[in-house]
């Protein structure tokens, strides 16, 4: 999905992040000090860039000032100082967000996601409902950043519904846009389908609402 340069110097938390930042499908650049991350970011098209305040022979708010010269990419600064005033120089040199350690990865990575949806990194035609985010152009499904596997009929019912979010589609209607009018078997298909897709979106699967004799709606609860 995107380029995330990581400036971190301590290895295990640099390793933390790493590892959820993939998970939301990002590939990561990492720079153990600040010379590293400014060359990183010259020679490399980045998106995105967490960058640690405390960092060797430069420091975090020398690096954003630096780059902020080179490029207009969301920046997250990291810092175990929770000193409001570290927190306004931050904002003064053009961090767009910070996060006081120990933070959350899991909250890290939703304001990574956050911050490319308001830089317009994520294409047009992407769509989001909740925790859910579906890339038409490459047919990959994200939960809660994570990207899920689903069959090819599951991916078209996820995306029909998300299309045409609060709609209530009959069981006969789904099957036959998603299967074709020449389907030659049973509505309860739609049914079946419907519970595997529920099962891999997990608690997110409440989003498929049963409507008693009516059918089936896609609608945010959250």
């Amino acid at each position: 999905m995107a380029n995330i340069l990581i400036v971190e110097d301590e290895k295990n938390m640099q390793n933390i992040i790493v590892e959820y930042i993939q998970r939301g499908g990002h590939t990561c650049f990492v720079a153990d000090d600040g010379v590293d991350a400014l060359m990183i970011l010259k020679n490399n098209p980045i998106d995105l860039m967490i960058l640690d305040i405390m960092m060797p022979h430069l420091d975090g708010f020398s690096i954003c000032k630096m780059a902020r010269k080179m490029s207009t990419l969301p920046i997250i600064m990291l810092t175990a100082k929770s000193n409001e005033d570290d927190k306004l120089k931050g904002y003064e040199f053009g961090a767009d967000d910070y996060m006081t350690k120990p933070f959350s990865p899991k909250v890290l990575l939703a304001k990574v996601n956050a911050l490319l949806r308001r830089s317009s990194f994520v294409p047009a035609d992407t769509l989001i409902a909740g925790k859910i985010t579906i890339i038409p152009v490459s047919h990959k499904v994200f939960l809660d950043g994570v990207e899920i596997t689903l069959t090819h009929k599951e991916y078209e019912l996820l995306h029909f519904f998300m299309i045409n979010s609060g709609q209530v589609f009959s069981r006969d209607q789904l099957l036959n846009r998603i299967w074709g009018y020449d389907f030659e078997g049973t509505n309860r298909t739609v049914d079946t389908h419907i519970k595997t897709l529920r099962q891999k979106l997990g608690s997110e699967g409440k989003y498929i609402v049963t409507l008693i004799r009516s059918g089936y709606k896609f609608e945010v609860t959250q």
